[in-house]
């Protein structure tokens, strides 16, 4: 049998590039999973948890603009109403694991925040019993499942995205450079699996101490495995503000010109924007959301609030617009596990994403490069989920 889906519903009352997260598809079959029934035909519940309060320089500013880009994405909806209830957590485990007890006992029916993986874990698991989901700012995919999603971007979605562009580009042997800590050993399995399910042979593994004398004593050792295994490009996990400034020096003084060697970062090399100067990060690869509509959000949220808003603040937009979309559909049903995870997904401030049965995401990324010290777009973010039935 053939089903033939309709799009819901655009929620955005502006016509710009945004199209605020409007719902893609509603024709996922399966049986509901966790979470409680609601009143569509009512102002539906919804908790925020922000690290307000908390003596980490920048989360008051940080809280202020999850609460500003949540009533952004509210004011964008067409025929369903939010009730917000915002709680601060203090960036704590504990004060989120009551404040998430609160929200419930207050009637929330689903769960946006916190930040932290830490808190966010504390939260699902105080409201697990309840049967609440969670969909956290957090991008820490081992607090992933059960009740709690993961909003924030993923090393696995990046390095998917950048390894089957590669394979697209005839590259077949890639060498991962990757720090020693958690982050990098993290970043190194994410590319490590990627590269299992790809045409790109993995061409090895080179860990590296997050000091200046480590990444130099790295480098003979990354030279040696490129020309040991004839491997055509390097994935690096090193970040703009770590080692990739002088990796991007180092690597072509060894003989690892990215004129021959691709190279790969797992993290957006421009951020901040004098990266772009750098002479070895020039044709370099990267992923990151759909520029026209990031840009859009950024515009507007400085329209509306008169300050550029924090740059994960667009989580809490996707989180306020995805559960808008489905409760618009009517259906008692609308914030269980089942309904959150459909396959078509959602479209967000950055593209288009969605939220998988195992609490992670997906979310499509454009692939870009730096030339002329300029970003470029070499490959755009896709639309739509291919497979995903409408």
């Amino acid at each position: 049998m053939v089903t033939v889906c309709k799009p819901v519903r655009n929620l955005a009352k502006s016509a710009l590039a945004l199209a605020a997260a409007a719902f893609l598809a509603a024709c996922e079959p399966g049986a509901i999973g966790g979470g409680p029934s609601i009143n569509a035909s009512k102002p539906v519940p919804v908790a925020l948890l922000v690290p307000k309060g908390s003596a980490q320089s920048g989360d008051a500013a940080l809280a202020r603009s999850l609460e500003n880009a949540a009533r952004m994405a509210m004011s964008d909806l067409q025929n369903v109403q939010i009730d917000l209830r915002v709680y601060d957590t203090a960036g704590n485990p504990n004060t989120a694991s009551t404040v998430a007890q609160q929200a419930v006992s207050d009637g929330a029916k689903i769960i946006i925040g916190p930040v932290y993986a830490q808190a966010a874990n504390a939260a699902g698991l105080a409201v697990l019993n309840n049967k609440v989901n969670v969909l956290s700012f957090s991008n820490n995919t081992s607090i992933a499942g059960g009740n709690v999603f993961v909003l924030g971007p993923t090393f696995d979605n990046t390095a998917r995205r950048l390894v089957n562009y590669a394979g697209s580009q005839g590259k077949n042997g890639m060498v991962i450079v990757h720090s020693e800590d958690a982050a990098g050993q993290l970043g190194q399995a994410a590319i490590a699996n990627a590269l299992s399910g790809s045409r790109v042979n993995n061409a090895g593994s080179i860990a590296f101490d997050r000091s200046q004398q480590g990444v130099i004593n790295s480098v003979p050792s990354i030279k040696a495995a490129v020309d040991s295994s004839g491997a055509d490009s390097i994935f690096l996990t090193a970040t703009t503000a770590g080692a990739l400034p002088l990796y991007s020096q180092l690597l072509p003084e060894a003989g690892l010109s990215p004129a021959t060697t691709q190279y790969v970062g797992l993290t957006r090399w421009d951020i901040p924007p004098q990266t772009l100067e750098l002479p070895g990060v020039q044709g370099g690869w990267f992923a990151l959301p759909d520029p026209a509509k990031a840009q859009a959000y950024r515009t507007r949220y400085n329209a509306t609030y008169g300050e550029a808003p924090h740059p994960i603040s667009g989580l809490a937009y996707d989180g306020i617009a995805a559960i808008g979309a489905l409760v618009g559909q009517g259906k008692s049903d609308a914030l269980t596990a089942a309904a959150l995870t459909q396959n078509a997904g959602f479209q967000g401030v950055g593209g288009i994403f969605r939220l998988r049965p195992n609490g992670t995401n997906e979310r499509g990324l454009a692939v870009a490069t730096i030339q002329n010290k300029q970003v470029v777009v070499i490959d755009p973010a896709p639309q739509s989920f291919s497979g995903a039935g409408f």
